[in-house]
């Protein structure tokens, strides 16, 4: 099991079973979240995940893609704290930043195709 929290402690996370997968993503919508070029996910089946502290706020956000990007945060300390994407609906995409320990403590290893990131910094398929 792996937990995640905020900055200030007041939201908690948990999820259970191994990543369906870790990636990057350098969308428009990822970098305006997190101010980063862009984020890094540990992508999880949406039924392993639960807050198990606190009440996060949402943010819903249109994505290229047309679908909604449904964004999850702090609403004391503003962290950012994972994603549920319409595109992918079985999936919750947890912000690695978030994971307590941090991410090379879970061993989150990210690698991004270099050919979508060479086509497109901004990739906007989600």
């Amino acid at each position: 099991m792996a937990k995640g929290s905020c900055m200030c402690g007041a939201i908690g996370y948990e999820y259970t079973g191994e990543p369906a997968v870790t990636a990057l993503c350098h969308c428009t919508d990822c970098q305006k979240w997190t101010g980063a070029a862009y984020t890094s996910n540990v992508v999880v089946p949406r039924t392993n995940f639960k807050v198990t502290q606190g009440q996060p706020k949402d943010y819903d956000a249109v994505g290229a893609s047309g679908k909604i990007n449904k964004h999850w945060f702090c609403p004391t300390c503003g962290s950012s704290l994972y994603t549920e994407l319409e595109v992918m609906p079985e999936m919750t995409c947890v912000k690695s930043g978030s994971l307590d320990g941090g991410a090379a403590d879970h061993k989150v290893r990210n690698i991004p195709l270099l050919r979508d990131f060479l086509d497109s910094p901004a990739n906007d398929s989600v």
